[in-house]
């Protein structure tokens, strides 16, 4: 069982990562493998709940967003095959990928030289959806398709969104902000399902562990969200991108 110490520290790394395109998920499997917290069923569900926290942070900040039924509408329609999909791939998810490292050093690195030749080939559409509200239900769903990829543990959530959204015609600045409210939902999903599943299973300590990596991750997120929406809306996918690969390199060769 891991102690609240550890516990604060992967929610620290979780608010800092959720929004880039990182993998916040494959940087906890990492981070408890450093911190030397053993593999468990708990740790499993730790990893997906405390996202949920850092997810948050997002209807803090933009609440106006979720009042808007032009964006709810996207994002509902968005939200179903993640739903669908997510359902049917989570006990594969839960039982094998979220114990591989090396599926995340590989999912890190892949994704990592995807996001680099993908930067330097795309060119933005000057016309490109630059409104939320207007993304079509096609593009949603589409968007919706690419965010299931990141069922494998070290793709990213939101590279995946970001990517798959830019492909379909979306300007930077509509696509982010879309995959980060899309995150709402289905993290929302994700953590209630996986306590649904788990929650009579953990003890008090667990609890106490669990709400000190949500709550660390949630105030992490809140301080830094407006700067790492704006690095990801203005910045190219290199660095990420050679972060990734450099990442998955140091742990192939430790």
């Amino acid at each position: 069982m891991m102690n609240l110490l550890q516990a604060a520290a992967l929610g620290i790394l979780e608010g800092l990562t959720e929004f880039l395109p990182v993998s916040s998920t494959g940087h906890l499997i990492l981070a408890s493998r450093v911190l030397g917290i053993p593999a468990s069923a708990f740790l499993k569900s730790f990893e997906i709940v405390i996202q949920l926290g850092a997810i948050c942070a997002v209807v803090v900040l933009y609440a106006r967003s979720f009042l808007n039924r032009d964006i709810l509408k996207r994002l509902a329609v968005a939200f179903v095959p993640t739903a669908i999909l997510g359902f049917l791939l989570y006990p594969i998810v839960k039982t094998y990928l979220l114990e591989s490292e090396n599926v995340v050093l590989a999912a890190l690195a892949v994704g990592g030289a995807v996001l680099i030749l993908f930067d330097l080939l795309h060119k933005e559409k000057v016309g490109g959806v630059a409104d939320m509200a207007k993304i079509t239900y096609r593009q949603a769903f589409c968007i919706g398709l690419f965010q299931i990829i990141a069922v494998i543990p070290g793709v990213s959530r939101s590279a995946a969104s970001i990517v798959g959204g830019l492909i379909l015609g979306l300007r930077r600045t509509a696509i982010v902000e879309f995959s980060f409210l899309l995150a709402v939902p289905t993290m929302a999903a994700a953590t209630g399902f996986d306590l649904l599943n788990n929650a009579s299973s953990f003890s008090g300590a667990g609890w106490g562990a669990l709400a000190v990596g949500f709550i660390t991750a949630f105030v992490v997120a809140l301080a830094v969200i407006r700067f790492l929406l704006w690095f990801v809306r203005t910045r190219t996918f290199v660095p990420f991108g050679i972060y990734r690969i450099a990442l998955a390199a140091i742990f192939w060769l430790s």
